[in-house]
């Protein structure tokens, strides 16, 4: 069967001495049938299904989803559409690890923060941290006459800003855009860029910062033209 893994990496492409090889590791593969087979179980449980009634439910084989919640083999997407729309939740439901009960609690007291400028801007974290996430999201609170620089990110890393109280200054390289309450910019967040508060109190806005994912690795290596003519 094919692996979800197949949906963001194609084995065939990939070099088997990249980094992407370790994905297709046996360990790999077994944490993730582990990983699938877990959330499966829960998400039955939770529902009071038993097997025969997701089986009809999905037409999946009971004996394939015994077999898909032991660990003991990895469904193809397919499969997976078929058993996630009868469960009513997402494919990705499946793959997470944070979150035990189907959804995970962040409480304001135990966010992380970063705090810098002797506590003039406050970055707190709204997105669970454990793991590196695809996309980041933040809440930021920035002091009267404050400016903080931004750290740059690796190439293709975008970041969306909303202003939720106050004005706040977006530099770009030797760009300047001023934000009212309520306006958003986006930025590629590889290009020097910092924020400032030019009113006389507290900012607050709320950041979304969309990581660059890892571009394919095509073979740049030059090619003998006759395996490219067209006959």
């Amino acid at each position: 069967m094919h692996s979800p893994l197949a949906l963001v990496r194609d084995p065939a492409t990939d070099s088997p001495d990249g980094p992407g090889a370790a994905d297709f590791s046996p360990e790999a593969l077994d944490a993730l049938e582990h990983l699938v087979g877990v959330n499966l179980a829960r998400l039955r449980a939770e529902r009071q299904l038993s097997l025969d009634a997701l089986a009809r439910a999905s037409g999946v084989s009971r004996a394939m989803l015994a077999q898909i919640e032991s660990g003991r083999s990895v469904p193809s997407i397919k499969v997976l559409c078929k058993v996630a729309a009868a469960l009513k939740v997402s494919v990705a439901a499946f793959l997470r690890r944070h979150a035990v009960n189907g959804f995970e609690h962040l409480p304001a007291d135990r966010a992380t923060r970063l705090v810098s400028s002797n506590g003039r801007y406050t970055a707190r974290s709204l997105y669970p941290d454990a793991e590196r996430a695809a996309a980041e999201f933040h809440e930021l609170r920035i002091a009267p006459l404050h400016t903080e620089a931004g750290t740059r990110r690796a190439p293709g890393t975008t970041v969306n800003l909303v202003v939720s109280e106050g004005t706040l200054e977006v530099s770009v390289h030797d760009r300047r855009q001023l934000l009212a309450t309520g306006d958003a910019i986006v930025f590629d967040a590889d290009q020097p860029h910092s924020l400032r508060n030019p009113g006389d109190t507290e900012a607050r806005a709320f950041r979304v910062t969309l990581n660059a994912e890892a571009p394919p690795r095509w073979d740049v290596a030059p090619h003998d033209s006759a395996r490219h003519t067209v006959s």
